[in-house]
């Protein structure tokens, strides 16, 4: 085991930087907090909500139709923008078909 001395003015100097910065990293939670931030769906989700397979989702990702994030070999999509779709979808339900 090593032992490392250091003098009490730099100790407590060390301590008040790391206060510093967790006093920070806090504020940036509450900030964070304070907003909504929208929940992530993975694909399951998104698939279940939308009454669609995972190709068809791989399908909708290729063409640009949903946007998505990949975070370490795993995707989320917005909640907002798979509302968007199924706004968007029932809408086009809605209207008749023109020739």
């Amino acid at each position: 085991m090593e032992i490392i001395s250091i003098e009490k003015r730099v100790f407590d100097s060390m301590l008040s930087r790391m206060e510093t910065v967790a006093n920070k990293v806090e504020a940036l939670c509450d900030g964070v907090n304070g907003k909504s931030l929208k929940k992530w769906l993975d694909g399951e989700d998104v698939c279940r909500l939308l009454n669609i397979n995972k190709r068809t989702l791989q399908s909708y990702r290729d063409k640009k139709i949903i946007p998505y994030s990949q975070f370490v070999h795993k995707i989320y999509y917005k909640a907002e923008d798979v509302e968007r779709l199924l706004e968007s979808s029932q809408r086009n339900k809605e209207k008749p078909y023109e020739k």
